[in-house]
């Protein structure tokens, strides 16, 4: 034991190594040491060529460190044989721990054998178990399944697309993600896009038809709705009418009439104007304005997520739609297409406001309005194009009046027609110079089938339609049948005309965005009257007037158009909506008066000519009678004979007025013919009995003025008389004792004031004594000359000087 315990020296290294190789060897120790990777001192070994080195300084260190474990050994030694023997201790106390072990291991085994038996029993009943509960449900989601799929193939089958489309949903959220069966996950995976896009194309589908169809009920919509609006119209029209009635009455003061103005209910209803009438309409009421197509597409699509592209769908076929529904067809005129071309228009946005209004934004306002400027300069565009075409006044009305209803009926939807009512006022001018034109021939065909004959009037309806409709009569009693009326059958038909012309002018100004176009309408029929119908008046008078019968004719109608023109203002300002005193307060002349004017001239001249043909006569006066002649001239006689055969003819149609200033041109004719007849050349001289022959044809005239009296007024007597002035005037100078008088101023104006002091110093010189006969001067000399044959020279000389 002594000797094991002594330590093992260390051979000492080689004295004759040299310095380098220590180095290495330390190097390598301390490496080694501090476990350190040897791999460089490998490397190095190899590289230099020299291995062995480094096997020797391994081996070098081995060896030193075998001392050192010596060392260690021996200090640990006696601890060691320590321990072995603690162990050799617990060796017995190990064995006897055993075997309890085994006997207790025995006892357990024999105990848990029956218990684990049991135990796999359990854990496999376990595992059955599991199995069926997991076999039940899935059983239960198949079945659940198979119920959602059933409902969604009935669903289908009764085109319930959004129910079908809920049940797929609710399919791929709740039960193909905990389907057992891959094969049938594979299936719902595959089935529920194609359902998803069976139903799109179903949708799709009907979404095609029905803008198929609505095109058709828009058009249908569209007229049904412009008749709305012309029933309303109408109603007002005739609300108006019993207005003006009553306020007619009330201007009369008939005040124990009591009027009573009773608005109709609309009963009627557009189904889509009314609040209750549009739903009706868009559930498929009535008119068949079935918006259900369109929704159900929209809603499916939102439910489908693709909201945004069926809108911009949607917007798109609507919009080709209404660029469609502006097409003009060159092949039929526009006069018979208008209405269908502006009902298509007016329905299509009285769907469109429906949409707006239900569609839970299915089409935006900003996008409706878009719609509308482009169809809003479409239409002016057509109207444009159309009226400028357009010869016939009545087309041009006709048209007006259904954009004017076009308009009524949009405006109700909020749509802005101004520019619509811009153009037809724009053509205002061009629709009156047509419609002058058109009453331009009308009249002059009227007045060309014109017999000149009175009316002759046999029923009842005939008065009114001829007379009473055109306040013509002069009495509120009606007439006994048949009667003849004082005017002819132009007057009637030309008052047709005029008033066709005031309701067609009102009818195009009203409803055309211009409340007070009464102006405009007078206008328009004072060039009518004054230069249409005043014109042909005038040519008729000048060209197809022949004899006084037809001469009094027209005489007699200008006095009864005198009454006509009142009326037509007053009806102008009915139908515009003016109180009859604004018309009777700005009331003109007689817009007639020049044709008035040149019928009387023209009758008159007539008349002169037919008394000039008695005035010949007068030749046979003898103008140096012995004696006064008592019963007047011949002429004379015959002239009183013809003018009381013409006031008799003409007082049953001429109105006094008239008859008054023809009959006084007339005289004043005659009384001008016999102091011309006096002046003339023809008259060498005449004696004072020829002249008071004159002067009982001039009391004869008068006699006839004054036997007149019933009929005229006494100014109007007194007015007939003056036309006699001149001659009168002259016949008292030439019989007074003092001519000479004539030459006093006061005197002068006084009694003479209508003779021309040429004319009196021509005629005075042909006066001669009754007893100044051929040589009568050598007879009388010495005799006294005559004092009024003096004061009748004095006058001469008075006036030559």
């Amino acid at each position: 034991m002594q000797a094991s315990k002594t330590r093992r020296k260390v051979a000492p290294i080689a004295g004759d190594n040299d310095s380098g190789e220590k180095l290495d060897q330390l190097l390598l120790s301390s490496a080694i040491c501090n476990n350190e990777d040897l791999g460089p001192f490998v490397r190095k070994a190899f590289a230099s060529g020299k291995p062995e080195t480094i096997l020797h300084h391994l081996r070098q260190f081995s060896r030193s460190k075998e001392s050192e474990i010596e060392e260690v050994c021996k200090a640990h030694y006696q601890d060691f044989i320590m321990a072995v023997d603690d162990l050799r201790s617990l060796l017995s106390d190990v064995d006897s721990l055993k075997s309890s072990l085994s006997n207790s291991n025995s006892k357990l085994q024999s105990v848990a054998g029956p218990l684990l038996s049991s135990l796999d029993a359990f854990v496999e009943a376990r595992n059955v178990s599991r199995n069926v509960g997991l076999a039940l449900d899935s059983v239960r989601i198949c079945v659940q399944l198979m119920e959602l799929c059933s409902r969604a193939n009935h669903h289908l089958t009764a085109s319930n697309f959004y129910m079908a489309l809920k049940c797929a949903d609710s399919i791929e959220r709740d039960f193909i993600n905990k389907m057992p069966s891959s094969t049938l996950r594979k299936m719902l995976e595959k089935q529920i896009p194609a359902i998803r896009s069976h139903i799109e194309r179903k949708v799709n589908k009907e979404f095609g038809d029905w803008l198929v169809d609505i095109r058709v009920v828009s058009r249908n919509l569209g007229q049904l709705a412009i008749g709305q609006a012309s029933s309303s119209r109408q109603r007002e029209e005739e609300l108006r009418i019993k207005q003006r009635q009553a306020e007619e009455q009330s201007r009369l003061s008939l005040r124990d009439c009591v009027y009573t103005l009773e608005e109709e209910e609309d009963d009627e209803g557009l189904g889509g104007l009314g609040d209750d009438g549009r739903d009706n309409y868009a559930n498929g009421g009535n008119g068949g304005f079935d918006l259900t197509p369109l929704y159900r597409a929209y809603h499916i699509h939102r439910t489908l997520g693709l909201e945004d592209r069926f809108k911009q769908y949607y917007f798109e076929n609507r919009k080709l739609q209404l660029t469609s529904d502006f097409q003009v067809s060159s092949m039929t005129p526009f006069l018979e297409s208008h209405q269908t071309f502006f009902a298509q228009i007016a329905g299509f946005f009285i769907v469109e406001d429906r949409i707006l209004r239900t569609g839970g934004g299915l089409i935006s306002k900003i996008e409706v309005e878009n719609l509308w400027e482009t169809a809003v300069s479409k239409m002016c565009s057509v109207l444009e194009d159309q009226f400028s075409r357009m010869q016939t006044a009545n087309h041009l009305l006709l048209i007006k009046d259904y954009v004017s209803l076009l308009g009524v009926t949009l405006r109700r939807y909020g749509y802005l027609v101004d520019s619509l009512l811009d153009v037809l006022s724009k053509h205002r001018d061009k629709y009156h110079e047509l419609l002058l034109s058109d009453c331009r021939k009308q009249i002059a065909e009227a007045l060309a089938a014109d017999k000149f004959e009175q009316l002759l009037m046999k029923k009842e309806y005939e008065y009114s339609m001829n007379v009473l409709s055109f306040q013509l009569q002069t009495s509120d009693i009606t007439p006994a049948f048949p009667y003849v009326a004082p005017f002819s059958s132009t007057v009637p038909d030309c008052c047709r005309i005029v008033r066709s012309f005031i309701e067609d002018s009102v009818s195009f100004m009203s409803y055309g965005g211009q409340l007070d176009f009464y102006d405009v309408v007078k206008k328009y029929l004072d060039r009518l009257l004054n230069d249409v119908l005043d014109g042909a008046l005038m040519k008729l008078i000048n060209t197809s007037i022949h004899g006084v019968s037809q001469g009094m004719q027209v005489a007699a109608n200008m006095a009864v158009f005198e009454r006509a023109c009142d009326f037509f203002f007053r009806h102008a300002a009915q139908l515009s909506g003016v109180p009859l005193r604004m018309v009777e307060r700005s009331r003109k002349q007689f817009p007639l008066r020049n044709s008035r004017d040149a019928a009387e001239d023209m009758l008159s001249g007539l008349l002169k000519e037919k008394v000039d043909g008695f005035m010949t006569l007068i030749e046979n006066v003898n103008w140096m009678a012995d004696e006064p002649l008592q019963g007047g001239n011949e002429y004379i006689n015959e002239v009183i004979i013809y003018l009381e055969t013409l006031v008799s003819t003409a007082q049953q149609i001429l109105p006094v007025q008239v008859l008054n200033r023809v009959l006084r041109d007339v005289l004043s004719h005659i009384s001008e013919k016999i102091v011309g007849v006096l002046m003339g050349d023809s008259v060498k001289r005449f004696n004072v009995n020829a002249l008071m022959g004159i002067d009982i044809d001039i009391k004869l005239l008068e006699s006839f003025v004054d036997n007149e009296a019933p009929l005229f007024s006494g100014a109007d007597i007194n007015q007939l008389k003056t036309a006699l002035a001149e001659s009168r005037q002259l016949v008292n100078l030439l019989l007074s004792n003092h001519p000479e008088n004539f030459l006093n101023p006061v005197i002068r104006e006084r009694s003479y004031n209508t003779l021309d002091y040429r004319k009196v110093v021509t005629i005075s010189e042909k006066l001669r004594d009754p007893s100044d006969r051929l040589f009568g001067t050598f007879s009388g000399r010495g005799v006294k000359q005559n004092p009024k044959k003096k004061s009748l020279d004095a006058l001469i000389k008075g006036l030559r000087m």
